[in-house]
């Protein structure tokens, strides 16, 4: 438990980090991880080692990347501080990811909810220097951020942000309950600012509910009448 972390995200932007060994004595009700204010939920929660980049996403198609140690450790009680500074009332956070500084097989994963979708590599090495320089201009917490994608009527707004490897599926899910699994190499890379291509087609009032991404190794132990074809859907009843 030395040395990590718990990093927590909320809707509305708020990030807390607290020691993983705060959590070492665990009763059976459970233990407060975070203080929500009125309004606000608990979005997403990942273990660090106290040294990673971390990502948080909003719906108007924005990201903001920055340092962990930005984020001061504080107790299980604490209510947190800025992540990200939303737009208005109605934006939101829809995802948080946590990036190691000298990983490079990871790409920036996200999809709109009308299916619209790209990958963007977080780091790429420079051809001079021969090092890894990421993508996304690493600032400090609690500003707007950069465009991640570009937000159109045709796009609709972000719902998902992932980390993931080209060996690696996405599974995509719509509120009608129809899914459709693809692996992540098919998606096609598009830069920072672009709104992405086409990854399944909806019907007309329909959206896109959530996105997850399966490893390699999870795909290995499925049964092949358990897993979605892929670039097919069926519908969930």
């Amino acid at each position: 438990l030395e040395g990590k972390y718990i990093v927590l995200c909320t809707k509305k932007g708020i990030i807390k980090k607290t020691k993983l060994e705060d959590f070492s004595r665990p009763r059976q009700s459970g233990v407060n991880a975070i203080t929500i204010v009125d309004g606000d939920e608990l979005l997403d929660v990942a273990v660090t080692d106290g040294s990673n980049y971390i990502m948080m996403a909003v719906a108007s198609g924005r990201a903001i990347c920055f340092e962990e140690e930005k984020v001061r450790p504080t107790g299980r009680g604490a209510i947190g501080v800025s992540g990200i500074d939303l737009d208005d009332e109605q934006d939101k956070v829809v995802g948080m990811i946590c990036l190691s500084h000298n990983d490079d097989t990871k790409q920036v994963l996200v999809v709109s909810e009308k299916g619209l979708g790209k990958r963007t590599p977080f780091a790429d090495k420079n051809e001079e220097t021969g090092e890894w320089e990421t993508t996304y201009r690493i600032t400090n917490r609690g500003g707007k951020g950069v465009k991640t994608i570009n937000i159109t009527e045709k796009t609709g707004a972000l719902v998902g942000l992932l980390a993931a490897e080209e060996k690696d599926d996405l599974m995509i899910t719509c509120k009608s309950g129809i899914t459709i699994r693809m692996k992540v190499e098919h998606i096609r890379e598009a830069g920072r600012a672009t709104q992405g291509v086409k990854l399944i087609n909806i019907d007309e009032g329909d959206e896109i509910a959530a996105i997850a991404r399966i490893e390699e190794q999870e795909d290995e132990e499925l049964e092949s009448g358990d897993a979605v074809n892929d670039g097919e859907t069926e519908n969930a009843e």
